[in-house]
Order: C-alpha cells, then structure tokens, then sequence
C-alpha cells in the first residue's frame, strides 16, 4: 500500500519518494515494523488467550520442567503470521509474483496450523487434526508452488555472465578477478528453467530434466513434473520438521530466525545482477522482493522470541510450527536453494528422522523380541536431552544420565543452527 503509494510519486520532486525503490530500504522498514507489530500486538494477543482460556494440553511424560508449563496459552503463531503479513502489505510489491506466493503460503499453512489447533483446544487433547489432513494442506500448497513456477511467465532465470571474465580469470587467478559493472553483460534472455543450486559442484547448477534426458522431446516437461513433486516433498518434510522442533521454549522461533537470516543473505545475492554475477551464482529476475518479505518474516520471529524464551509466555502451537517450516520451504525454492535444505535445515530433518528411527526400531523389536525397544529416551531429539536416564531401560542411547535444562538444549541447538548457516555457504564456495 505504501510502496505503491511512493512508486506512484516516485518521478516526482516529493522529498524520499525514491527511497520506496531501494530493497534494502524497504526490507529494514519490514523487519522494523514486524518487530514493532510483534512486541506490541504480542502482549494483547497473549492477554486474549488467557482470556479465551486456551491453554496447552500437556502429557506427563516424565520431562523436566514439563508440568510448569500447562495452561500457557498457544496458538500465538497467530502473532508471527500477523507481524509478517502486515508490513508486506504495507511495503512490499504487491505486484510481485514471489511476494504473492510467500503471502498465500503463510495464509494457507497459517489456516491449516489454526485449524488443527482449534480441533486440540476443542477437544482438550494433544490429536488435533489427522495426520493424512495436514500432508493433504501441505501437498496442496506444494503444487500451487510448482504449478505457478512452471506456468508463471514471471517466474525466470537469467544466465549473466561478465564479458571476457574466463580470460581475465586465467590471467591472474578465480580469487582476484576484477568484474566492474561496464564489463557485465545483462542483455541475456530470461527464461524458463529445471535448474537449481546444488554444493561443491563448479558451477553450482543442476537441472532436473537432465534425469530425464532420456525421454527425448519430453525431457523438459518430466522435469517439470519430477521439480513439482521434489517441491511437495520438501514442503510437507519442512514443514513437519519445525513442527516436530517446536516442543521447548524459543527452539523454533530461534532456529528458523537462523535460517532465516541466510536465505535473506542469498536471495539478496540471487536478486542482484552485480553480486551474482561476481560469485558465480543463479541470478534471478525480481527475486529481490523475497528480501522484503524475509525481512519482515525474520522481525515476526525475534518479536514473538521475546515472549516465547524461556520461561514461555506463549507458545506458538501449529499455527505457528507448520507455517514457519512452509514459508522457509517454499522461499528455498522460490531462490532454487531447496536442495541446501537438509544442510542449512539439518535440526529440522535430525528431529524428524529421530521420531522415524525411534517408530520403526520400536516395531521391528516388538516384532523380533515381543517387547518394544527405543533408540532414543524420547524423541523429537530434544526431548531425549530433556529426560533422566533410567536404569536398565531397553534404550540404546541412554546418556546423558542427567536431564539438562531446557535452556542449554535451546542454546546450544542455536549454536548448532549457526554453524549450519555458516557450512551451507561454505559449500557455495568450495567448489
């Protein structure tokens, strides 16, 4: 609305009305005004809650700490969603084909987290929502991605490349190359493309229709179909891996602001002709308003971290969870970084593969031993590091002894997070 506003007046003498053109103007006003809008909406919202008496339910499963925290109200994902959709509204383009997706993903997965949060408070148990619902709004969501990159005319990638760049890079060495803004040729045609960014590969491309090069004038389009599919995948898997992390104060909203703050760093780099063509990476037309939207997005995070540290005074509840997982899902791939996942998301995917490990190992003992054995003492992950060790119990890893304190797990899952951010772009590099 604002911005609008500006780039209505922008060839004017109106004092500022070009500082509207500039995305890192635009994308500090964001996380400003989402911060803003957190700390002040967060405590109103925290009140109503109260109020409306939804509260957590909480199991006795023998966790530290874990019986101070019923009744905290949840569903406080309402705050982030709130936080991040108005200052994109406010100053974000509109117009945009990449801030449109990123909007209608937090709204989808937002109604769907809101929905199975309703259900558990209605009910006053931990259920909620089926399962197969949840992969069902995650599918969703993960073909109107694909469908709209595949269709989207405004959805492209452009192959810059810097004019005589390999001689000059033989000349004195990859690590002292000089590209001025002259030598760069940007005259490249847009165009519709499988390919995405993979680590320690020169140059950093992939495209999935050279899996399927031996459908011959079909090639193109089964990549399409096979990109489609890898994004439902990562949508539904994200998504449910930050759901899975959300069970002690601040792990989430903590972790993702991480991760969240490397995607803005790399789709400001594969949203800007010049630094993208100086490191050799994906250049990607009108991507940079992603950085608006992060920015706003990575606000909403700290804002709502400043009541869900530990003690919690809200809990963020699948409103929050599935959304957060979707939107960094769906903005790796809108910035063709969706296979870095599993490097810069590790936590996400560490904790779900803990529940699948610990629900397989268990059937397959109880279907050997007749008695049910356990890998981890509790799992999502988290919970394994939260709970006694109990002597002689059929568990594979029973250390350690001690429980430890909520707020070291969170800590140190946060340092954790911050070395993944660091090594996924380390992988850009060594290549």
């Amino acid at each position: 609305m604002i911005y609008a506003l500006f780039d209505a007046i922008s060839d004017t003498s109106f004092p500022g009305a070009r500082l509207m053109t500039y995305i890192t103007f635009r994308s500090v006003l964001a996380l400003l005004l989402s911060l803003f809008i957190a700390l002040v909406a967060g405590r109103k919202i925290i009140e109503r809650l109260q109020l409306m008496q939804v509260g957590e339910v909480i199991r006795e499963l023998g966790l530290e700490g874990q019986t101070a925290k019923k009744g905290t109200p949840t569903m406080g994902g309402i705050i982030i969603i709130i936080s991040l959709v108005i200052p994109c509204l406010l100053v974000g383009d509109l117009t945009n084909i990449y801030m449109i997706l990123m909007l209608i993903s937090t709204i989808w997965l937002g109604v769907l987290g809101f929905a199975d949060d309703y259900l558990k408070f209605k009910h006053h148990d931990k259920e909620g929502m089926k399962g197969k619902f949840k992969i069902i709004g995650q599918v969703g969501l993960g073909l109107i991605v694909g469908l709209t990159c595949y269709l989207s005319p405004d959805i492209t990638q452009r192959q810059v490349v810097a004019a005589g760049q390999s001689d000059w890079m033989e000349m004195v060495g990859p690590d002292t190359a000089v590209i001025s803004v002259d030598d760069i040729d940007i005259e490249q045609p847009d165009v519709k493309s499988t390919q995405t960014t993979i680590p320690f590969v020169k140059n950093n491309n992939f495209d999935y229709a050279s899996l399927t090069s031996w459908m011959g004038p079909y090639a193109q389009t089964a990549g399409w179909i096979l990109f489609i599919i890898v994004t439902i995948f990562v949508v539904a898997a994200t998504s449910n891996g930050a759901n899975l992390t959300d069970g002690v104060d601040g792990l989430c909203a903590g972790t993702s602001a991480i991760i969240c703050v490397a995607l803005a760093v790399m789709a400001y780099l594969g949203g800007n002709v010049i630094y993208s063509t100086y490191l050799n990476i994906m250049y990607i037309p009108g991507s940079s308003e992603l950085v608006v939207f992060m920015a706003a997005f990575i606000g909403a995070l700290v804002g709502f971290l400043w009541y869900n540290a530990f003690p919690a005074q809200v809990f963020m509840g699948d409103t929050g969870s599935l959304t957060i997982g979707g939107i960094i899902a769906v903005f790796a791939i809108l910035i063709h970084k969706e296979l870095l996942i599993p490097l810069l998301c590790a936590i996400f995917f560490i904790e779900d593969i803990s529940v699948m490990l610990q629900v397989s190992y268990f059937k397959y003992t109880k279907k050997k031993y007749g008695e049910g054995r356990r890998i981890f003492k509790m799992t999502p992950l988290h919970h394994h590091y939260q709970r006694e060790a109990v002597p002689g119990a059929a568990v594979l890893l029973n250390k350690p002894v001690r429980a430890m304190h909520e707020a070291k797990i969170v800590t140190r899952f946060w340092i954790i997070g911050i070395f993944l951010a660091i090594l996924t772009f380390v992988t850009l590099k060594i290549r």
